[in-house]
């Protein structure tokens, strides 16, 4: 815990509230509140918050829902952020329950408004006057409507206003401290999105197919409209089952790579050779599934998995030897170790003879044709779709199985609820959640998605997630590796050997990024169970955006793929709806992310890493700030005295404080 509380919230907790609430405000007054209905090309009918509507789509005479009972409720949600505003400037006590009903009333405002979309979508339906292909583009631009940045914003300042105002309680505040490294990529993201935004005001004009002329205030609120849509479409893949599943497919070697970068970062080492690796983990998968003995069946798929980790993992090894032996640049070796790897991968499927010596050979490994690819894996080495793996529906109905869902609930809520009061507790989590997944595996939910390519490789990157935190945190191998990426002098002291560790670190690094050819060769990611040419293996240098972004744990770096994946998912959609901003806005994003993330998000040090508490404590005593404090300290141990409160309690320094 890095705050004394003084049963008021924290300096720093509500600057955040403040800042927050502001840009609610300003994006309320400045920024149209609602959609109430768009074109396929982006063209809208926008409802501020006072009352006007705006018609610049093509369909002027499309009736307007009713919308006073949402603009009432936008008003009391301003009022509710203005009194948050200035609980948080003069840190009240209450401004947690201001930031909460303003959050209340933005939602309330969001259902509202789609109860009124919904039902003028219900009366289109049954029009019988309609013709067939008139109702679906009604029913389409209606459907299309709803909040905008002046819903949206107010909604997402007043829940981070009711949690900054919950910092006066010692046991939030110990909960916030928790989550302070998400602070950094968090600002970057927001960083991000900001200069994104500012490059599509620049490049793309404002959708008007009203054919009316825009004034000056009508022109703005159709670029904050555009503004919106470009984000809300990048990331509306998460709101449907269909486009989630693609994102999750996207996702998919994105964790592996992200996974390899992040285990090397623990331990002190810098993984450039993701996509070497992942190349010789997809050769290592074609060569066993190809030429493997078909008389094993099934159990050719294990064997092929196998031989794609070890295929990484000897690539990882290299120059984790000869970074241990000879003390040479893993980062140097990693990137020269990718050329001989797309050598060689160019080499076994590029052509279908070589010559050598005055004399040509036949390539074993190419099919037959012009394509440069392998031959297709046997059956028993394919990974089968995640819908077909999931599926507990009967009679032709794709129905997804909730049993891993339920499982995932049950153990992580298990281990919160059993940690620290029952032994054993993350075991009983495991056990309980094994069972109930078991018992609710036959209960499925019906849904109508065909195609997916999303394949049990993800499963297989889940598992890899599990074994990156358990090795890394619940073994002794693993804090041996973190000793050695912390402090290689310090480790070796302590009796580590840091060759075995550097040697071991890179292995591990190398299969993670090895298992994502998996995904490709044996999940027929690419339409084919084969390797070809056209293998994207430059997702490897993406990992490391994942890794940055992920702060290199295996949960970070799971929402930071799935983060990747919806915005390429989103972008095709983008692309399609506005013709001057293309999917290179999503590589700008990530771009500027990790540009955001490596400047720390532009965030005090004082915020990111803030002093220790004792010291908050004498600073609030003798009213000299933090750093003053420190500076202090800094004194006293150069004079060899001990530090002032340092051995006090926390009970002892909180009556002091009060005082």
């Amino acid at each position: 815990m890095t705050h004394v509380s003084h049963s008021r919230p924290s300096g720093d907790a509500a600057r955040i509230a403040l800042i927050a609430c502001a840009v609610a405000i300003a994006g309320m007054l400045l920024a149209p509140l609602a959609t109430l209905g768009r074109g396929f090309s982006a063209d809208a009918i926008l409802l501020h918050i006072s009352g006007s509507v705006m018609n610049l789509s093509s369909s002027q005479d499309a009736p307007l829902p009713p919308t006073a009972t949402v603009v009432a409720l936008a008003w009391a949600t301003l009022a509710s952020l203005v009194a948050t505003l200035a609980g948080a400037v003069t840190r009240q006590r209450w401004f947690w329950l201001t930031g909460l009903l303003a959050f209340a009333l933005a939602v309330a405002a969001v259902f509202t408004l789609g109860g009124a979309l919904n039902d003028e979508i219900n009366r289109i339906s049954a029009d019988t006057a309609l013709r067939p292909g008139a109702k679906r583009q009604l029913r389409n631009f209606y459907s299309s409507g709803g909040m905008n940045l002046g819903l949206f914003l107010p909604a997402l300042a007043g829940l981070i206003a009711a949690g900054a105002g919950l910092s006066q309680s010692s046991r939030a505040w110990a909960v916030l401290n928790r989550l302070r490294g998400l602070l950094v990529p968090a600002a970057a993201i927001g960083l991000a999105v900001l200069v994104g935004a500012v490059v599509v005001l620049i490049v793309q004009p404002a959708v008007n197919e009203s054919g009316l002329p825009l004034t000056l205030w009508n022109g703005w609120m159709a670029k904050a409209d555009l503004v919106y849509f470009v984000y809300s479409t990048l990331f509306a893949p998460v709101t449907a089952f269909g486009p989630l599943l693609d994102s999750l497919k996207i996702a998919t070697p994105l964790i592996f790579t992200g996974l390899s970068v992040a285990f090397a970062f623990r331990t002190g080492l810098f993984n450039i050779g993701a996509p070497g690796q992942l190349t010789m983990g997809a050769i290592g998968a074609m060569l066993v599934g190809v030429y493997g003995p078909a008389s094993l069946g099934w159990g050719l798929l294990p064997l092929s998995v196998l031989a794609a980790a070890a295929g990484g993992a000897l690539w990882g090894a290299i120059p984790g030897l000869l970074k241990a032996r000879f003390g040479s640049s893993e980062v140097i070796n990693t990137i020269m170790l990718n050329y001989v790897a797309s050598s060689i991968f160019v080499f076994m499927i590029g052509s279908e003879s070589f010559p050598f010596l005055g004399r040509t050979y036949t390539q074993p490994f190419k099919a037959e044709g012009s394509n440069p690819q392998s031959e297709l894996l046997q059956e028993g080495s394919r990974l089968p779709p995640l819908l077909d793996l999931l599926n507990v529906g009967g009679s032709g109905q794709t129905a997804v199985s909730i049993g891993l869902l339920v499982a995932a609930v049950v153990f992580f809520a298990g281990r919160v609820l059993l940690r620290g009061r029952v032994k054993n507790g993350t075991l009983i989590a495991g056990v309980a959640a094994a069972v109930l997944a078991a018992v609710t595996w036959r209960i499925g939910i019906p849904v109508d998605v065909t195609g997916s390519r999303l394949n049990g490789s993800f499963l297989i990157a889940l598992a890899c997630v599990a074994l990156f935190g358990t090795l890394m945190w619940r073994t002794a191998t693993g804090y041996a590796l973190r000793a050695v990426g912390l402090s290689p002098r310090a480790a070796e002291y302590g009796g580590i050997s840091v060759a075995r560790g550097t040697i071991l670190a890179m292995t591990i690094a190398g299969a993670f990024a090895g298992l994502a050819g998996t995904h490709y060769v044996n999940g027929g990611a690419l339409n084919e169970y084969r390797l070809t040419l056209n293998t994207p293996v430059n997702v490897g240098f993406d990992g490391i955006a994942v890794a940055l972004m992920g702060q290199s744990t295996p949960a970070g770096v799971v929402a930071s793929s799935v983060l990747f994946g919806t915005i390429d998912t989103g972008s095709i959609n983008v692309q399609q709806k506005l013709d001057k901003v293309s999917n290179d806005i999503v590589t700008i994003l990530k771009a500027l992310i990790v540009l955001f993330i490596a400047a720390g998000g532009f965030l005090s040090r004082r915020v990111t890493d803030p002093p220790p508490p004792q010291l908050v404590a004498e600073a609030d005593r003798t009213g000299k700030t933090a750093q003053a404090s420190l500076d202090a300290s800094a004194a006293h141990l150069e004079r060899g005295t001990p530090l002032p409160n340092v051995a006090q309690s926390s009970e002892q320094i909180k009556r002091e404080g009060d005082k």
